[in-house]
């Protein structure tokens, strides 16, 4: 498929219009109704994903490993609890395309400050609604997920905005980390306040200035992981994807982190090669470091010990994924939003041990180093939207730093 960037394209046009169309690359049109930044012929390539949650809109559209893709939302009616800062899971929106069924006409909730429609016309990324998002979704389980372009502009004619689609980037081999981690060293103090009963899980103590450092590789961390960690008693240094390892390694040195969290982000982590040579250097140096990976992080630790990644058909995305803890026969209710996946025969010859599997499709979903304070999982255990029953594992990350003192 041709490529010539890896980043959403947006063009504008003059034609203005509420009128909306999603073009596939196989030549599938659908046509709806445009909401957000109407009027601006906007049209934007990206690849076309689904999620079947049944809330939780407003994180999905902020959270940052869905930058690159045109979100499509499997729930029929979307928008009944407007928005409100509380919930977003980073600074801005980071889909390139929102789709749904049936647009709320009118939120109600007390906590709400602003309407979905209003939400992503400030953020100037396009909606679309009225389509048979049932029919869409099926399309993309037997295709897979497939380019597309979302736009708002009639003056482009259906085999045209195909066309568009089929130069739409691909993902993967796309490194998307660079577009929403943090460029330079920064703190992190918000725990859960008010709604501290989502983390019920053990918090360490003593002074402020006495809690673990924690060292964050931010490849998109979504916000709920950061409060998890902090109201846990850790204290965070969040750097830059691309920290070399020999600054991490003065962070250790020096006491201002004991421990390594990689986070979650977008694209194909075998892109990502900053981040995989800088975690190949710590592996290398075995000084006891917990590491902790979650989503995109978890397939960095593998990468980075010589496993292979691969493309999912279509993905997890949800909040009612089975996942199989093969140690204790446990099976968790998790929340997952990856376009990837660990293979898991590269892991177990690199040493990995793998400790849970998906039950839809018996991919990897967690995997650790015998004998070694390093774990990962490909799901989210921050429930951010999703249940809580993989919360713990914040807890076993903490024992580990307890126990490396």
């Amino acid at each position: 498929m041709p490529s010539t960037t890896h980043a959403p394209t947006t063009t504008t046009a003059r034609t203005t219009t509420t009128t909306g169309r999603l073009a596939l690359a196989d030549g599938l049109v659908f046509r709806g109704r445009a909401f957000g930044p109407t009027g601006r012929g906007l049209c934007t390539q990206a690849e076309v994903v689904f999620n079947t949650a049944l809330s939780g809109y407003q994180e999905s559209l902020t959270d940052p490993s869905y930058s690159g893709q045109i979100l499509v939302q499997t729930t029929p009616l979307i928008g009944n609890t407007g928005v409100n800062r509380e919930d977003a899971e980073s600074g801005r929106v980071h889909v390139a395309g929102f789709v749904v069924h049936e647009l709320t006409r009118r939120h109600s909730n007390f906590r709400a400050t602003a309407s979905l429609p209003q939400f992503l016309a400030d953020a100037g990324v396009l909606g679309l609604q009225g389509i048979d998002t049932r029919a869409l979704t099926r399309h993309i389980r037997v295709r897979g997920a497939i380019p597309g372009v979302l736009t708002d502009d009639e003056s482009r004619s259906d085999a045209e905005l195909v066309e568009l689609a089929r130069s739409a980037p691909s993902m993967a081999g796309a490194n998307l980390v660079p577009g929403v981690g943090c460029t330079a060293k920064r703190g992190w103090d918000e725990a859960f306040g008010d709604w501290r009963w989502a983390s019920s899980g053990k918090r360490l103590g003593g002074a402020a200035d006495d809690r673990p450092g924690v060292a964050v590789l931010d490849c998109g961390a979504k916000s709920n992981i950061l409060r998890h960690l902090t109201d846990r008693g850790c204290r965070l240094v969040i750097l830059p994807y691309d920290e070399p390892a020999a600054a991490l390694e003065a962070l250790l040195a020096s006491g201002e982190a004991r421990a390594l969290f990689i986070s979650n982000g977008p694209g194909d982590p075998e892109a990502v090669t900053a981040t995989i040579a800088t975690l190949r250097s710590m592996l290398a140096d075995d000084r006891g470091v917990p590491m902790f990976g979650i989503c995109l992080g978890h397939q960095l630790l593998a990468n980075a010990i010589g496993a292979k990644t691969y493309k999912l058909p279509f993905g997890h995305r949800g909040t009612n994924q089975p996942v199989l803890d093969v140690r204790t026969g446990v099976v968790s209710i998790t929340s997952q939003n990856h376009g990837f996946a660990v293979e898991r025969e590269s892991l177990e010859r690199a040493g990995g041990k793998v400790t849970h599997v998906h039950l839809n499709d018996g991919t990897v979903a967690g995997f650790e180093l015998p004998g070694r304070p390093v774990f990962s999982v490909q799901y989210h255990p921050e429930a951010s939207p999703g249940p809580h029953d993989a919360g713990p594992l914040f807890d076993r990350f903490v024992d580990l730093i307890e126990l490396a003192g």
